[in-house]
């Protein structure tokens, strides 16, 4: 009998449980889905000696996964069946300077030459000749991180993390892929993603407001309780064209997956425990999904509220860090459990895709309307690690995502690099 197809694939970054994603396993979940049917199947795998499992990528004819990583590899996988094609690691090439500089993201040329950062430069690779790297340029940030192509293909616009070493970052980049040149574009507030817009050369950066520990620790670092924005920029000039501000209390903290509609800028805040949802037009109104689970929720899902709790007091002692404690409270509005980290929309806007990081979940809703169309609970991470106590946190570990879908968009202009 022959295998079910399914139209929909959302694939799903894995970094295991606790609640520094940066460090963990790293490993790739896929939930097949056929709304007509109401079907759907999931597959799960975690590659053993890779870590930090962070963001995914499939190119553009599905031909070929990413799972970027803190660990410094470039590992790819088998979309349909989530083997590992190839790995390599980024240090024969570039050696970086702490351990979470990495090769999170990347961006796909066609459908085997890629972009992605390593140490202080841009790289250019074919997946057919991994080894064979052709250096670009210095991207110009502190640490770079998550990375789009604007809408004419011209130009790649990444954002960049606070660096361990080098303080905070309040930078975003734009890399030019006809002169192969590389720009910095200074903001008020670091933004570690960006989305971009759908028919212009506009991109859209998101501010990721943290503290230090102890006033220099920017790897432990723990969430702001500050106001939030997002940047509406022109990769051309670089010149901030709008900007969106949310007061403090506005649940839009600790932002992950970006997406766009014609209509709305879509990210979730898996610090809040929401959805956060801009309309373009005003760029002011909004609307939020909220995701906080109740009391007799978070009971369920004790275990993950243990290891969050313990896991943050491995970050900062009480008495000197007890204010990012508070602010974490204030962000998370009570809860122990950490929330959505996935949000993808689908080609033709009707249906978005998230996964919950803190209930182990995955749920699809209609778009625009945001009613639940489907609602998964995923396995227990002990399903995949028999060695794991039945104690132990069971979450898989959701991190960014994207959503393979039947094709609304035209390809992308082709530009070579420097060319």
């Amino acid at each position: 009998m022959a295998e079910p197809s399914y139209p929909y694939a959302f694939h799903v970054a894995l970094d295991g449980s606790g609640l520094n994603g940066l460090e963990g396993r790293a490993g790739v979940c896929i939930l097949r889905y056929d709304p007509a049917g109401e079907r759907y199947a999931y597959k799960v795998a975690y590659f053993p000696g890779a870590a930090g499992g962070h963001a995914v990528s499939v190119s553009p004819q599905t031909s070929v996964g990413f799972l970027g990583n803190t660990g410094q590899h470039l590992l790819f996988y088998d979309p349909a069946s989530l083997e590992e094609a190839e790995r390599i690691s980024t240090m024969r090439f570039e050696v970086t300077d702490h351990s979470l500089k990495a090769s999170t993201h990347l961006v796909w040329l066609d459908d085997v030459e890629f972009v992605t950062a390593i140490g202080e430069h841009f790289w250019k690779f074919d997946v057919n000749r991994l080894s064979k790297a052709e250096r670009i340029g210095p991207h110009q940030l502190k640490l770079p991180h998550a990375m789009k192509r604007t809408a004419s293909g011209r130009y790649v616009v990444y954002g960049g993390m606070d660096h361990p070493d080098r303080g905070e970052a309040r930078e975003v980049g734009v890399l030019d892929l006809v002169t192969g040149e590389s720009r910095r574009i200074g903001l008020p507030t670091t933004c570690w993603h960006v989305a971009c817009h759908p028919s212009e050369d506009l991109f859209y950066a998101l501010s990721f407001r943290v503290l230090p520990q102890e006033g220099s620790d920017w790897q432990e670092w723990g969430m702001a309780y500050f106001k939030e924005y997002v940047y509406e920029i022109d990769a051309e000039s670089g010149q901030v064209v709008r900007h969106w501000a949310a007061g403090r209390e506005i649940p839009a903290h600790i932002n992950s997956d970006v997406t766009i509609s014609d209509r709305e800028l879509i990210f979730c805040a898996g610090g809040s425990q929401s959805i956060v949802f801009i309309d373009l037009e005003s760029f002011a109104d909004f609307r939020v999904l909220d995701e906080r689970p109740d009391v007799a929720t978070q009971l369920q899902h004790g275990r993950t509220a243990v290891t969050q709790v313990v896991d943050a007091f491995t970050r900062g002692s009480l008495v000197p860090s007890s204010k990012h404690y508070v602010s974490a409270l204030r962000v998370t509005r009570g809860s122990l459990l950490d929330s959505v980290y996935a949000c993808q929309l689908s080609a033709d806007q009707s249906l978005l895709f998230t996964a919950n990081r803190g209930l182990n979940s995955i749920t699809v809703y209609d778009y625009p309307s945001l009613d639940v169309r489907l609602h998964v609970p995923m396995p227990e991470l002990q399903e995949y690690d028999p060695g794991l106590s039945a104690w132990s946190d069971p979450r898989l570990g959701f991190h960014h995502s994207c959503l393979v879908s039947p094709s609304h968009e035209p390809a992308p202009e082709e530009h070579e690099v420097g060319r």
